[in-house]
């Protein structure tokens, strides 16, 4: 549909300040907007899912109670109790697999409901809760996944869909950037354009200044990408994101050893469960396997 054509977008700044990763600032428009009661709801899971991404569940469940009945506000507790409690999380995903047998048809629940399988790396599972799904957060989704299981081609179909719901939307610019990232060589320069130009428009915010900087290190100016990353961590010291980049920029620039094994320790220290780290852990224990069983015998 023409832009002309649209009725306005009253929850446009929070829906892009959330997409770009400017959390705080979802927060603070979601806090101060006053909607009409039909958008009341979707300001609300901006601002609820803003402080999930904060890593504050407590405010979440603090604030939607137990006893609501609400199907979206069930859904976005859910997600802060996930996220929360790694001990509670197969339990979770157990009960999530019992229900998905059911006709559950409420476009944000199913988001929800893949995000959790997606953070748990199980990206089968993720695309077939979205199956179904057409809203743009899902489309988007949906990419993540395809590209997490290498199926560039599918990705490329997804994208076009997009395209076709809302080509101007943050949501499939970024998917474009992705996809943009994943195909290389010159699409990493159009990506790069992507992230420059939605800081540009909007807010400079660590999530955009990754995907610069994944598109430096990628064309090896690594410099540009250090630069990109250093400005990220300045505005967030423990984005896990901006920490993962700097251990690789570092393991590409040769950097001293005790440089990355800094950025390792912090995110080990403040998120054990990011796949990176449990992903170095299995590596870890592997090679410890290994040597054990590939240690010479000592004869007597």
């Amino acid at each position: 549909m023409p832009r002309e054509d649209r009725e306005p977008d009253e929850l446009f700044e929070i829906r892009t300040n959330f997409y770009t990763g400017n959390y705080q600032q979802t927060i603070n428009e979601a806090t101060k907007l006053k909607v009409p009661q039909n958008l009341q709801t979707e300001k609300d899971l901006f601002m609820y899912r803003s402080y999930i991404a904060q890593k504050k569940y407590g405010v979440v469940l603090d604030d939607i109670r137990p006893s609501t009945s609400q199907e979206e506000l069930v859904a976005v507790r859910l997600l802060a109790e996930f996220m929360a409690s790694e001990s509670k999380r197969d339990n979770i995903l157990h009960d999530l697999d019992s229900k998905m047998g059911g006709n559950v048809k409420n476009s944000f629940c199913l988001l929800i409901t893949a995000y959790m399988y997606y953070f748990s790396e199980n990206y089968e599972t993720t695309l077939k809760v979205l199956h179904n799904a057409d809203s743009l957060e899902c489309c988007a989704l949906t990419i993540q996944a395809l590209l997490k299981m290498d199926r560039l081609d599918l990705a490329r179909k997804e994208l076009k869909r997009m395209t076709d719901i809302d080509e101007d939307s943050v949501l499939t610019q970024l998917a474009t950037a992705w996809v943009n990232i994943a195909i290389g060589s010159e699409k990493l320069q159009e990506a790069y354009y992507i992230f420059q130009e939605l800081s540009d428009k909007h807010a400079v915010t660590p999530l955009l200044l990754n995907g610069q900087a994944v598109c430096h290190i990628a064309q090896g100016k690594y410099e540009d990408a250090q630069t990109a990353l250093q400005e990220a961590l300045d505005r967030d010291s423990n984005d896990p994101q901006t920490l993962v980049n700097l251990i690789v920029l570092s393991q590409l620039t040769a950097k001293p050893t005790e440089v990355s094994n800094r950025y390792i320790s912090q995110m080990k220290d403040s998120h054990a469960n990011h796949p990176f780290v449990r992903d170095l852990a299995n590596k870890a224990n592997e090679l410890d396997r290994l040597v054990r069983n590939y240690q010479p015998s000592v004869s007597s």
